[in-house]
């Protein structure tokens, strides 16, 4: 390894003078030996908010000869201007300049790579297909390639709760000032001006409930020949991005890498559940492939490498997913076939059954169940034991299997169904059923009926009339054991991870018309070797001091009297664990505090109801800054209804309160 420069803070310049705030790390001998460049484009402030996550990291790959760039997006952390939404053509056009900018540098050779992880993902492949010149391949991790589709809003046309989370946690980081330490006078102003700007986030996305040019912008699946430069794709089981990977793989025509572990929402070298891997020595492969022409290739020839799930009691918290790496030389494979299962009354045979018609209608609390949509890492948030909702779901199970099952893909249901509401949900799981009857989730999804001929063209059910629908499960690699069952459950419902339905509704599946086609994977004779991943290394990590450890806790509860289920989560001190931290090198603490309730009634999807309080502190001596918000949404039967303030402090005295109330429409969702 070399030795590095940090460089704290430079400001980019862009056409219309709009400032950026970036922070370097390069090779000692950069300015004498311009390296390639690695950037890191996002909101997420680099100069207290991923401070701990990006020391450790860009440190690394300047010390392996690379600079590496983090830059502060227009209107988030010390840059300059208003972020109005997340993935506007203009946080494109800003990172085309940054790029260019970087390609300027006397310490950088010209070639640049570009890389995130979420939000850092997205944008690394939106940049990617607006082709400019310097970026030559590009690392994305948890990310999507469909904005409708695949993102924290929505899911099958149904309006995940996390809509609402993520659209609180925004409120509190566009809250947040640029450091007066940096930025110098102008750094209230420039806050005010963010807080007095700043929209209701989760009504700008449910504003779009189908798939219209909003989500087109951005999702990169309307065009994957636009796209020029290799790709790695990167995700996690416990993750909710994964599908991505295996899209990504099919349609790009660049050089394309998968990797899936069974990781959360994290960065591979820090991942929980385990196993961790050296995803930095990994990303240096990639790059020296890509970035160092005359460098010999060591990339893995695998075109996708994955973490098979083996059979595993169900628990809320994983530190370990047991399993295997296999790989696959290309996707689709042709190691996977499609094996039909029938649905029969209660039963999943290969035979096609006798024709009978089977009733779904579940309470409005099933889901209690799911875990969290978005898997980060943290205590028990992992789906729980299936049975707990399968009690009240309708369920098709297999006969015990004699042999090891692979499945390996995307699983596809097939539903002759009718209902009797003309908006009516369906939420399909899929488990292994274990022999002492425990069943753990292997993939599931939500599916909005009205969708089933297009997202962008919803059309209500007429009630009673006979339908026929494809829909298509999350992506899994899971290899149930012999003795295990296997096991489909569906439900109308699936409360807390998506918002009800605006009427309680009732599904009649036909079975032997319907069918579940599971994408097995066959044993193969010759096996690609999966070369052993390394121990992860890390750069130096920045000096932090926890002040206090977080604490997280979880809970579903049912009032007997009220016959409602209530679901809390609070997080304190950080959300996802951190504790309450101060980083020692610029004298700064950070805390972050949220609490989630979601309430619904038996048969009442009316009376759901979800509020999120939170807190974000953060400062030092003589520089304290407080926000607090807390939204509120409900519905009826025609509207949707958001309530919300925010609260901004400075060292003690309120300077800004905000208040918003929406009305949206329910346009069939």
């Amino acid at each position: 390894m070399q030795d590095k420069h940090v460089i704290e803070n430079v400001w980019i310049d862009l056409q219309d003078g709009t400032r950026l705030a970036a922070r370097i790390w390069l090779p000692a001998d950069a300015h004498a030996r311009p390296a390639p460049a690695i950037l890191e484009y996002i909101p997420y402030r680099k100069r207290d908010g991923t401070r701990a996550r990006d020391e450790p990291m860009h440190g690394y790959f300047a010390a392996h000869g690379y600079a590496a760039v983090r830059v502060d997006m227009r209107g988030s952390g010390d840059s300059d201007g208003l972020m109005a939404d997340e993935y506007l053509a203009l946080e494109q056009d800003d990172a085309l300049e940054v790029i260019a900018w970087i390609a300027r540098q006397p310490w950088c050779n010209g070639a640049l790579g570009m890389m995130g992880k979420s939000w850092g993902g997205f944008n690394a492949l939106q940049v990617a297909a607006r082709r400019p010149a310097a970026l030559k391949a590009i690392i994305t991790v948890c990310s999507t390639d469909d904005r409708y589709a695949d993102d924290i809003h929505f899911k099958g046309g149904c309006l995940l709760n996390d809509n609402l989370w993520w659209g609180s946690i925004m409120l509190a980081y566009q809250g947040r000032p640029p450091d007066p330490a940096l930025v110098g006078d102008g750094w209230r102003q420039a806050w005010l001006q963010r807080l007095d700007q700043m929209p209701l986030f989760p009504a700008l996305w449910m504003a779009h409930p189908w798939r219209d040019a909003y989500w087109q912008h951005g999702s990169v699946c309307e065009d994957w020949s636009a796209i020029e430069c290799p790709v790695f794709a990167v995700g996690g089981w416990a993750d909710s991005y994964t599908n991505a990977v295996f899209r990504l793989l099919a349609h790009l025509k660049v050089p394309t890498q998968g990797l899936i572990g069974p990781w959360a929402h994290i960065y591979p070298q820090d991942a929980v559940p385990g196993p961790a891997i050296g995803f930095l020595q990994e990303a240096l492969q990639w790059w020296d492939r890509w970035l160092k022409p005359d460098a010999a290739p060591t990339v893995s020839p695998a075109a996708l490498r994955i973490w098979l799930e083996t059979s595993r009691s169900p628990a809320t918290t994983h530190l370990h997913s047991p399993g295997r790496w296999i790989a696959e030389a290309a996707w689709p494979s042709r190691n996977v076939q499609m094996q039909t299962w029938y649905l029969g009354q209660g039963t999943l045979v290969a035979a096609r059954p006798q024709a009978a018609s089977i009733t779904v209608c579940t309470p409005q609390g099933h889901g209690i169940a799911a875990g969290e949509w978005m898997g980060t890492g943290v205590p028990g948030e992992s789906p729980a034991d299936q049975r707990l909702d399968d009690g009240w779901a309708t369920v098709f199970d297999s006969a015990p299997l004699s042999a090891p099952l692979v499945i390996l893909g995307m699983p596809e249901l097939v539903l002759e169904l009718e209902s009797d509401k003309p908006v009516a949900y369906l939420c399909a799981r899929l488990s292994e059923v274990l022999p002492d009857g425990a069943a753990t989730r292997c993939s599931y999804t939500v599916f909005n009926l009205a969708q089933r001929d297009g997202t962008a063209t919803p059309t209500p059910l007429e009630p009673q009339r006979r339908y026929t629908v494809r829909i298509a499960l999350d992506a899994c690699a899971h290899e149930c054991a012999p003795g295990s069952r296997i096991r489909v459950s569906l439900a109308t419902t699936y409360w807390p991870l998506v918002w009800p339905a605006p009427e309680h509704a009732t599904l009649t599946v036909q079975s032997g018309a319907s069918a579940l086609h599971l994408p097995v994977r066959k044993a193969v004779g010759h096996e690609i070797a999966v070369a052993p991943f390394a121990a992860p290394e890390r750069g130096p990590a920045t000096p932090v001091e926890v002040m206090r450890d977080s604490s997280i806790e979880r809970s579903a509860t049912y009032d007997l009297a009220r016959d409602e289920w209530t679901y809390v989560t609070e997080g304190l001190g950080g959300l996802f664990g951190e504790g309450v931290l101060r980083l020692t090198e610029i004298d700064t603490s950070v805390e972050h505090n949220l609490r989630r309730q979601l309430t619904v009634r038996g048969k009442d999807p009316l009376s759901a109801r979800y509020t999120i309080t939170q807190s974000y502190r953060m400062g030092r001596p003589g520089w304290k800054i407080d926000i607090e918000t807390a939204l509120h949404m409900r519905a009826d039967a025609t509207h949707f209804h958001l309530d919300g303030t925010l609260t901004a402090r400075e060292n003690g005295s309120e300077v800004r309160q905000r208040r918003w109330q929406e009305t949206l429409p329910r346009l069939l969702f």
